[in-house]
């Protein structure tokens, strides 16, 4: 499945490319467009292009270096982010994304949640790499962030990220912000893989593109921090392979998903839980690597081969099939739709693995509505 992975490459490398090369001439700023319905997020759009792009490359970044045409390309890439990273946090760059123009916009803990989150998935490649003032600028940016007090939904994952983060860099980190976005979260759980996005449920992609990814990633990195962390972490690791079935059945024939609830615009994003399941090797047994690849591979040749998804320069645009703007909320904007980076998480995975070596597989609508016979679905309450 060689050219399958080529092909995702050069989706990711696409998405990246305009970004990473940007932000390594310090032109960033300059040079990237900013699509939005509120003046306001020109503050934090370029932000939020880095940060979002950075969780879903960096697993890519952390394989192993080999001598490979891919190896090669991986060791230029992770040069690339990080010459990147020390550029948006330098107070002297002209690219220094987290200004203190920036701060006091609730959106500056977001996106250094979400930089944190790319930095915990690269530990080899990014965070032990990077030079004592960018590690030390890196996490005076983090512990700015704590002004910034979250809203009561997936926002408390934020503030424990970025406090998980911290103490991936040798930093202390408080334990109460992660402890309570944890039993919160816990008690927002709704059932059948499922949590409220706060109190209430929302239908939306909230539990891929934030909530799950960053429970268990928060969880797996603090459990030894807590008496009861093995037992906590494999409730929510259940919750989360439970959930990665769920979303491998809302994949149709063609590549297309529901469109609903907000933030729609991130694209093939809204499948990052699905991906880093795959990512851990952690499929659920009724699950196939290679016909989740299969599905995955539709979805995202779906949100973005449609003509108009890239402007002229290559930058995304607003819409989820093509340029469609009025799918974006009043918070998106260009930067916003990086997320999308998030689908790539299984190129963190070596090409021998059965994800992309494996035969070619059908997935769960396409056997379904192929009319095969197939195993009923069932809940499964945790």
């Amino acid at each position: 499945m060689e050219n399958l992975r080529d092909e995702w490459i050069a989706f990711l490398r696409r998405i990246a490319d305009p970004v990473l090369d940007a932000l390594g001439k310090r032109e960033l700023k300059r040079s990237m467009p900013v699509e939005a319905k509120e003046p306001e997020r020109t503050v934090c759009t370029h932000m939020e292009a880095f940060g979002r792009l950075l969780t879903g490359i960096a697993p890519w970044l952390e394989l192993p270096a080999d001598d490979s045409p891919e190896g090669r390309l991986r060791t230029e890439y992770a040069e690339k982010v990080r010459r990147a990273i020390a550029s948006a946090v330098d107070p002297g760059s002209s690219d220094y994304l987290w200004s203190t123009e920036a701060l006091p916009h609730p959106q500056f803990l977001v996106d250094t949640a979400f930089f944190a989150h790319g930095l915990l998935r690269a530990p080899n490649e990014l965070i032990a790499k990077l030079d004592a003032r960018t590690r030390h600028l890196t996490a005076d940016l983090f512990r700015r962030s704590r002004v910034i007090t979250p809203c009561a939904n997936n926002w408390l994952l934020f503030s424990a990220m970025v406090e998980t983060a911290l103490g991936k860099l040798g930093e202390w980190s408080d334990l109460m912000r992660i402890d309570y976005a944890l039993r919160q979260h816990e008690q927002w759980f709704k059932g059948d893989g499922i949590y409220g996005d706060g109190p209430r449920f929302a239908w939306d992609y909230y539990n891929s593109f934030v909530i799950q990814p960053m429970l268990l990633d928060v969880m797996e990195q603090n459990a030894a921090r807590f008496s009861d962390g093995s037992s906590r972490f494999e409730t929510i690791r259940s919750r989360m392979r439970r959930y990665a079935v769920i979303l491998e059945r809302m994949i149709a024939p063609d590549g297309t998903y529901p469109v609903i609830g907000r933030s729609i615009a991130y694209r093939c994003g809204a499948f990052q839980a699905l991906a880093q399941t795959v990512l851990r090797g952690d499929l659920p047994e009724t699950l196939s690597p290679a016909a989740v690849r299969g599905a995955m591979t539709a979805v995202i040749r779906r949100t973005l081969s449609a003509p108009g998804t890239f402007d002229s320069s290559g930058w995304l645009r607003i819409g989820l099939c093509g340029h469609q703007p009025g799918l974006g909320e009043n918070y998106i904007s260009t930067g916003s739709l990086y997320l999308a980076s998030a689908a790539f998480l299984p190129l963190g995975l070596p090409p021998g693995n059965a994800f992309w070596s494996a035969p070619a597989e059908k997935w769960t609508s396409v056997r379904v509505w192929a009319g095969e016979d197939f195993p009923a679905d069932h809940a499964m309450q945790v």
